[in-house]
């Protein structure tokens, strides 16, 4: 039976199985991020539409992913892709401005808390600018980041990231800067401080300790990286209040919650104004539209005495996606359908949970949430490291195998869009999820009790 099943598996997925062999002589790992190589399991995508997606073998999935949120809208919208159409039809780069990144920024500063904004391509690039900003503003060069928080792939973002073994980032009221991977100067290294999130003692001991040469503490407002486990109460605006007490600057990378939390991200939905922030993801509905911004004060060190720059910084593609995307998300109520999306999936999910009597805890919020299988809601990523994650890995495995996509690593938080509210695509979800619950549930304990993992349920 298990072999019979592994080799449906392997006709359905035939395309794609060529395609990895086709792509890894070029790509390393066979794609163009470490991210998306997942080994003989890779998807290649063909295409998407609304909350679907389908792989290059025509096999069609429900996405949860979004492309790891970018896509708040739902794949290929009309409104949104006709009217980048009709904009790039008159040129795309010119190292020139145009009024689509004007109109852009002003509604990123409309809807949030920002004076001033600009516009860069990726999260990335945005984060490493604000950063440069913050230490240009300050004249200090050390930065407070919060483990298990993703920043982006620039050599001062890499400090502990996402280690599988959380003993690597050492005592908790003394971590240790680990760099993600090779490559990284141990000079960038040493200007960066780690602290579990959600722990202001150790924050405040960082500053008493080195307050005088931090120039920022740069911090996503829900951990995403570890499902969007939430701040505490009281726990921002104690970060807001202790930059403000020892000269630094706070930064909230808004990359995944820009745009989705609220209307002005997690800064409105919080009720904490941060100093900058970073937006991308949500802000482009798939485009790559990024974008830093905040105090004008503080923007103002630009561009006289910050550098910032890029040959497609504010390229018309995607600005024009950009100003488009955020007119939508102010002038309709999309937000609170991908809000009441998440509360009906994780409704049902719940009744799924609860008919099996497993500890469970939903995390973030229902745009942009995660199931931990836990009897307590962790509150940092070490706690993350605590819950039954091979558990979650197990049911997501499963979900993808019956056509509903996850990421397949309980770090991810699943991403609803406008378009899941469309036909019977969070039922789909919902029985996917019970289906690989209970086979993974099987599978375990089979495994327990003969030490053989069945695979064939």
């Amino acid at each position: 039976m298990a072999t019979e099943t592994a080799r449906r598996a392997a006709t359905a997925r035939a395309r794609q199985m060529a395609m990895y062999e086709r792509a890894r002589r070029t790509l390393p790992g066979g794609t163009d991020s470490n991210f998306r190589a997942w080994g003989d399991d890779t998807i290649y995508v063909d295409r998407g539409k609304g909350g679907l997606v389908w792989d290059l073998d025509g096999t069609e999935f429900v996405d949860l992913r979004m492309g790891y949120g970018p896509v708040i809208l739902g794949h290929a919208d009309e409104r949104v892709d006709d009217h980048v159409n009709e904009r790039m039809r008159r040129g795309v780069s010119f190292s020139l401005t145009s009024e689509d990144e004007v109109q852009a920024c002003e509604l990123i500063c409309e809807l949030t808390f920002c004076d001033m904004a600009r516009l860069t391509v990726s999260g990335t690039e945005a984060t490493m600018h604000a950063l440069r900003v913050a230490r240009g503003f300050t004249g200090r060069d050390k930065i407070v980041k919060f483990e298990g928080q993703y920043h982006g792939v620039h050599d001062y973002a890499l400090i502990s990231v996402l280690p599988n073994d959380v003993a690597a980032l050492g005592d908790r009221d003394n971590p240790v800067r680990l760099a993600w991977g090779r490559g990284i100067p141990a000079a960038v290294a040493d200007t960066v401080i780690p602290v579990p999130y959600n722990d202001l003692a150790t924050l405040r001991r960082v500053f008493e300790r080195e307050g005088d040469d931090i120039a920022a503490v740069l911090i996503e407002p829900v951990l995403g990286n570890a499902q969007g486990i939430l701040p505490r109460a009281g726990f921002l605006q104690g970060v807001r209040e202790m930059t403000r007490e020892f000269g630094a600057l706070l930064i909230f990378d808004e990359v995944k919650t820009g745009f989705r939390f609220a209307r002005g991200g997690a800064a409105e939905a919080f009720g904490v104004t941060p100093d900058l922030a970073t937006y991308a993801k949500a802000m482009g509905n798939g485009y790559p539209a990024a974008a830093f911004g905040g105090r004008r004060d503080v923007m103002e060190m630009l561009p006289d005495k910050v550098s910032h720059g890029g040959t497609y910084a504010g390229n018309r593609v995607a600005a024009s996606a950009a100003a488009k995307v955020l007119t939508i998300l102010r002038d309709t109520d999309a937000l609170a359908t991908v809000r009441a999306n998440g509360e009906r999936l994780q409704a049902a999910l719940k009744q799924i949970l609860d008919t099996h009597g497993l500890a469970y805890v939903f995390t973030g919020q229902p745009t942009m949430f995660g199931v931990m299988f836990t009897e307590m809601l962790p509150d940092d990523y070490r706690g993350w490291a605590a819950t039954d994650h091979d558990l979650y890995d197990a049911i997501a495995v499963g979900m993808i195998a019956r056509g509903v996509m996850p990421e397949p690593d309980s770090r991810e938080p699943w991403f609803m869009c406008e378009a899941h509210a469309q036909g019977d695509l969070l039922d789909r979800v919902a029985t996917t999820f019970e289906a690989s619950l209970h086979a993974a549930l099987k599978a375990r304990a089979h495994t327990r009790s003969d030490g053989v993992r069945d695979t064939a349920g």
